[in-house]
């Protein structure tokens, strides 16, 4: 009688979610549980899977030489694009949303574009171009800060800043527009009773009624912002090529390219992949637990 009651009751939700249900577990959840199993086998996909155990982990840890690398230019990468990235994202937000409607539709537009963009990258090739005629080169070189171009894109001096301030400028994504929406969603009244409250000025505003009010926006900026920092691997390749100079620019990403695209060790790659989710988990969780703090 109680499940009776209860499909009597939510069926009709269920029923609704269930598409989408279906497709996530699907699309989403059996592909995550097939890699972490596929991750203690040997798996080259002409043969069938052997469980070798924990030899995928201990040859990533122990044996690989460039893992180190590669879980380092990620943590560093992430550590500066995600934080920077999610912070310019409400910086602009905020201001965008103070504009007209016109003109924040067009600004919105613009800054949200080079995300969506698969050819942004090639806008940073001009930049970056490592003659007398790139952009930047030309610029430092008008300005006598430099006597002869500056190889941006392989000497590995410069490479890692070069990436890191191309991909904030594609930073600017789904997060983006969530916090515009949230902004644009907010019931004004709350700013007139703050202002009797004793709030003074814009900062304590913002900090006290603003981001408390869009806390589910930051929560998603927060998660979407972390996980595009820990992929990136497109435009590194587009700019600095697969694989770099010196494997300067080798993360995580690109092991799994050149684990599963490329040799085709599949269940080395799914161990790269477990990892690597288990480490976005990780710190999503520690990001929400400081959020979770905002305005207090």
């Amino acid at each position: 009688m109680k499940v009776r009651g209860f499909f009597r009751k939510y069926g009709e939700d269920y029923l609704f979610a269930l598409p989408y249900m279906l497709l996530f577990t699907v699309f989403t959840v059996l592909p995550v549980l097939i890699s972490v199993v596929l991750s203690f086998s040997y798996f080259n996909v002409l043969e069938s899977p052997e469980f070798i155990g924990l030899g995928n982990y201990t040859k990533m840890f122990v044996n690989d030489n460039l893992t180190v690398k590669a879980f380092s230019n990620t943590v560093i990468i992430a550590m500066i694009v995600g934080p920077g990235g999610y912070l310019l994202s409400i910086a602009l937000a905020w201001i965008i949303s103070e504009f007209p409607r016109g003109l924040r539709s067009v600004l919105t537009l613009l800054l949200y574009a080079p995300s969506i963009s698969g050819s942004a990258y090639m806008i940073w090739q001009i930049i970056y171009s490592g003659d007398q005629y790139g952009w930047l080169n030309g610029i430092l070189m008008s300005l006598n800060l430099i006597y002869e171009p500056i190889q941006w894109l392989t000497d590995t001096s410069y490479m890692m800043v070069a990436a890191i301030i191309a991909i904030l400028w594609t930073s600017l994504g789904t997060g983006f527009l969530s916090f515009i929406a949230g902004f644009q969603s907010m019931d004004r009244k709350l700013f007139e009773a703050a202002a009797v409250d004793g709030i003074k000025n814009r900062f304590q505003e913002l900090w006290y009624i603003t981001l408390p009010s869009i806390r589910p926006q930051l929560m998603f900026g927060a998660v979407m912002s972390i996980t595009a920092s820990f992929g990136v691997g497109d435009i590194i390749n587009g700019l600095f090529g697969f694989p770099s100079t010196n494997y300067a620019l080798y993360t995580v990403v690109h092991m799994l390219q050149d684990y599963g695209s490329t040799r085709f060790e599949m269940g080395y790659a799914s161990a790269i992949a477990t990892v690597l989710f288990l480490l976005m988990i990780i710190i999503n969780k520690v990001v929400q637990k400081v959020l979770s703090k905002v305005g207090e």
